[in-house]
């Protein structure tokens, strides 16, 4: 069942006489909040765009990309955030691919698990106590900020940021309940992994952390795919499924949920920059198994299924291999199904 579920929204970027409408639509409807993805540029512009013409949604990088700029530059632009938005600002923080980050942007990626701890907790840091000028030498491993000389204008607008994490695999699962606020459940989970993979690791990373699952937000992303023409829709979100199974770290996780050759199709085509082959390699079993999509009546059950896992969650147009035209209309049917 849905009901007391939260629903947050994606937004993604939009020239300003289309996004100022559309958030003020949302805002108006009831959502919790929208969380804005780093694709490649940094989603805080986004989001301070969104914190002017609203009042009371939350705002969430979700997710900004956590290995791609010092841990001061995240943390400042959390706050700036925070301060425009009057105290709405949520981080989410991801590791991304290795091939993006050491790749596209030229960044060392390292151990992901221990290169986010150390982000997160220098930005905690730097929110808490950048007012101050105490904070001194943060030393790291991937990391070692030099702030005896640093001081913030003025105090963080709250202490405390809400700190988010995504995941895909059981230890991410761990550590977001470890020493996260929430967890973003990647829109690439099936129904069955949430239910057979999740739960028990994000229980032994709360217990870590001496927190209730109460304590903790489960926000699950979801692509969705609202279209009674069930062969339109499966064709609409093959390019996006085909997209994000390209990376070899993803591997194992498709390996699992039994499209093994086919992400190895899949990343042998990207390879090659065949992207029409990449298509043609995403069977329909696939994009069906991770994609929630069909008629409203059916979309809202299979979602009702997933939310059982969740306390929040946030339904996702496809970003890839759609027209932005397309993926409007389907960001519409969402909000009139769920954003009531």
């Amino acid at each position: 069942m849905l009901e007391g579920k939260k629903v947050w929204a994606e937004l993604p970027v939009l020239p300003a006489t289309e996004l100022v409408p559309l958030v003020q639509g949302w805002e108006a409807a009831g959502i919790e909040g929208v969380w804005a993805p780093q694709i490649f540029g940094a989603p805080f512009t986004t989001l301070a765009a969104a914190a002017a013409v609203t009042k009371r949604i939350k705002l969430g990088t979700g997710i900004a990309l956590a290995f791609t700029r010092s841990p001061l530059e995240t943390a400042c632009s959390a706050i700036d955030l925070d301060h425009i938005s009057d105290g709405r600002a949520v981080l989410g923080l991801g590791s991304s691919a290795e091939s993006q980050i050491a790749g596209s942007f030229g960044m060392a990626y390292g151990k992901p698990l221990a290169h986010m701890r150390e982000v997160v907790g220098q930005v905690r840091e730097v929110i808490a106590r950048g007012h101050t000028g105490e904070l001194g030498r943060l030393g790291g491993e991937y990391h070692t900020l030099d702030l005896s000389r640093f001081r913030l204008v003025r105090p963080a607008r709250r202490s405390a940021i809400p700190v988010y994490l995504p995941a895909v695999f059981e230890k991410a699962c761990e550590q977001a309940g470890a020493i996260a606020d929430g967890m973003l459940g990647h829109p690439l989970w099936t129904s069955r992994w949430l239910r057979d993979r999740v739960g028990q690791s994000l229980k032994a990373g709360l217990e870590k952390s001496g927190r209730s699952r109460e304590m903790f937000d489960v926000n699950l992303m979801i692509f969705t795919v609202i279209n009674h023409d069930r062969t339109e829709a499966i064709a609409d979100a093959r390019a996006n499924i085909a997209f994000y199974t390209q990376s070899p770290q993803y591997l194992r996780y498709f390996t699992e949920i039994g499209f093994g050759s086919e992400a190895r199709a899949i990343q042998a085509a990207f390879a090659a920059q065949d992207y029409a082959a990449m298509a043609r390699a995403c069977p329909d079993e696939m994009v069906c198994a991770i994609t929630v999509l069909g008629s409203a009546d059916n979309v809202r059950a299979q979602v009702a299924e997933r939310a059982v896992h969740a306390d929040s969650i946030t339904p996702v147009v496809p970003q890839f291999g759609i027209e932005p035209e397309k993926a409007a209309v389907y960001r519409q049917r969402i909000g009139d199904l769920f954003y009531q």
